[in-house]
């Protein structure tokens, strides 16, 4: 092993590990350890696909590196990152970083008693519309947020709070200064038993109002953000990593015209930018971009926004019964 180059692994190589362990694996100043999962089949032929060696057990690959991504399902966060940061293990956490903001807690407060590293896989954070935009800001006075996708089977597990808009809600706590006064939801379940599509509207104490609608059973993929702010509209396509800024200019004629500006860095790869990040705070010892704390503060307000659409669906549960299933209709 090359004592210059940080081991890392990766637990859970389905969907989104698989593509860790490449991005990994592509690195000069990596080595990929291992990679990790309860399917054998799985974890050998990621293994063989980056150079590296399979583990069914995770505790086995723990022995072997410095640091980890884990990428496995939300309910197994909490053991399978306690068990690293027990052992001096710095870790990347997929989002949402636990079940309950109690699990959220015993992770920081042992990662910072160990003075590790516990980043949290917000991956928006590193859009480069996202990174553009934070230059641009200047008291947002009204965000307005849509995060629509075309239905997957992977990701079902959770409700699309915790799949979608959870990404829009850290965006947004990052860029408002503020704190929360008041939060108002809407949502239900249209194809699985959890909420598919749903809105919440922000309030916070500085007067800033965000609006968030997501849905997974949209036709069409949508990622987009509309900041308003003295002066200035700006509008973020995280789909095409770029910003557009508007403001008003004095024209010729005495009337005001648009002056229209864009920004961004279309050609970076967003998962890669992440794990880069990771890798220079394991190495330099420094804190994430998204900690702990604010993937705790990010779970907090989806977990508030799903007690609240929990509550408010009883008012018609009745609908809901109605058709006696969830699922696709199948057309006579």
């Amino acid at each position: 092993m090359n004592p210059h180059k940080i081991r890392i692994g990766v637990i859970g190589v389905g969907y989104l590990g698989r593509f860790h362990a490449q991005k990994y694996a592509a690195m000069d100043d990596v080595e990929l350890a291992g990679v990790a999962d309860v399917d054998q089949k799985r974890a050998e032929a990621v293994a063989k696909e980056c150079g590296t060696v399979a583990f069914t057990n995770y505790r086995e690959l723990l022995k072997q590196v410095d640091a980890v991504s884990i990428v496995v399902p939300t309910v197994y966060h909490h053991k399978v990152a306690l068990s690293c940061l027990e052992l001096g293990i710095d870790i990347l956490l997929e989002k949402p970083m636990t079940v309950t903001l109690e699990e959220a807690d015993a992770l920081n407060c042992l990662a910072e008693e160990k003075q590790l590293i516990l980043q949290v896989g917000h991956l928006e954070r590193f859009n480069p519309a996202v990174l553009a935009v934070q230059p641009l800001l200047h008291n947002p006075l009204f965000i307005e947020a849509h995060r629509l996708s075309v239905f997957k089977n992977r990701g079902t597990d959770v409700d699309v709070i915790l799949d979608l808009m959870i990404h829009d809600i850290d965006i947004i706590l990052s860029m408002v200064n503020s704190p929360i006064q008041s939060i108002h939801t809407v949502g239900a379940p249209v194809i699985t038993q959890l909420t598919d599509i749903a809105n919440a509207r922000i309030v916070f104490e500085n007067g800033c109002t965000a609006n968030i609608t997501v849905s997974r059973i949209s036709l069409e993929n949508v990622r987009k953000m509309r900041i308003f702010q003295p002066g200035k509209y700006l509008a973020v396509d995280f789909g095409k990593k770029e910003v557009m800024a508007v403001r008003l200019k004095q024209g010729g004629t005495g009337f005001p015209l648009p002056d229209i500006s864009r920004h961004g860095f279309q050609e970076q790869d967003v998962l890669e930018l992440e794990l880069r990040e990771f890798i220079e705070n394991v190495r330099l010892r420094r804190k994430a971009t998204v900690s702990g704390r604010e993937g705790r503060r990010a779970l907090e307000i989806a977990l508030s926004v799903i007690s609240q659409i929990e509550e408010n669906q009883g008012r018609f549960a009745h609908l809901l019964s109605a058709e006696g299933n969830f699922g696709f209709v199948n057309e006579p």
